[in-house]
Parts: C-alpha cells; structure tokens; sequence
C-alpha cells in the first residue's frame, strides 16, 4: 500500500477546478488504456458510482469507487470528495479538495492511498513513482482542458 500528496496551484476559480476535476468521465480522457463509466444517475454526490476499467483486452481489470464525501466549494470555501475504491484489484481511497490559493487561485490537493492486490509490497516504492507520475499528469491535463 502507498500514499502519495500531489498538490498544484492554478488559474481558475474554485468552481471550475472542481468542476474539471470532478467531471469523472473525463478521467478517462486523460489516462491511457483508460475508460471511466458512471453507474449512476446524475447529479454527482455521495452514493455516485464511478467505475474505471483500464489495461487492454484479457489483461484488463476494473477500478469501481464510490463517492462517500462530496462537499462542492461554496464561495472561499473549500471542496472535498472522497472516493472509496471498492474493487477486486485496486483498493485503497482517494481525496480531491479544492481550497482557495493565493491571488484568488485554486489550490488543488489530491490525496491516495493505493494497493494493488497480489502485489509484493516490494514494489511499493515503483508502485509511488508510477501513480504519481500517472495521477500527477492526469491532474495536469484534467487541471488544462475547458
């Protein structure tokens, strides 16, 4: 199991983070070999299941997470959503808050905890390095899309 932070300061409005960060199909436009699906009605909220399936063909698995804190940011207030990762192969959880940054900026910090079953944890430290490489560009690009 690994945590890892990432955190970015950017030039938009609180609710406009929010909403390219929290808009989850487009997670799937972002991360490679990845599709995300939501299995439930709109709008988002506590209960939204979000499911990711990721890999190629037979070698694919599927991530399904449900969203157990949804607070949206309200005027200089901060937002958070928590996602709880349910499935057979990832588990763990994720943060997303969106709080106020200098000079009326967003300041983004994503929080993980990541465990791959049947993984040793040996490769731990290759599991950090790639998610954070992986959900650090995934931000980056979610953080730049309109």
């Amino acid at each position: 199991m690994v945590n890892f932070l990432l955190e970015r300061t950017v030039p938009l409005p609180l609710p406009e983070a929010w909403r390219r960060l929290t808009e989850w199909p487009r997670h799937g436009e972002v991360v490679p070999l990845t599709r995300v699906t939501v299995s439930t009605p709109p709008p988002a909220g506590v209960g939204t299941l979000v499911v990711t399936r990721s890999g190629l063909g037979p070698l694919s698995f599927e991530d399904p997470m449900e969203v157990t804190v949804w607070r949206p940011p309200a005027e200089d207030e901060p937002g958070l959503c928590r996602l709880e990762k349910r499935g057979r192969v990832v588990t763990g959880w994720a943060e997303i808050e969106v709080r106020p940054g200098p000079g009326g900026r967003s300041r983004v910090v994503w929080r993980e905890e990541l465990a791959v079953r049947w993984l040793p944890r040996l490769f731990d430290p290759l599991l950090r390095s790639a998610a954070v490489y992986v959900f650090g560009r995934a931000a980056n690009r979610l953080l730049r899309m309109p």
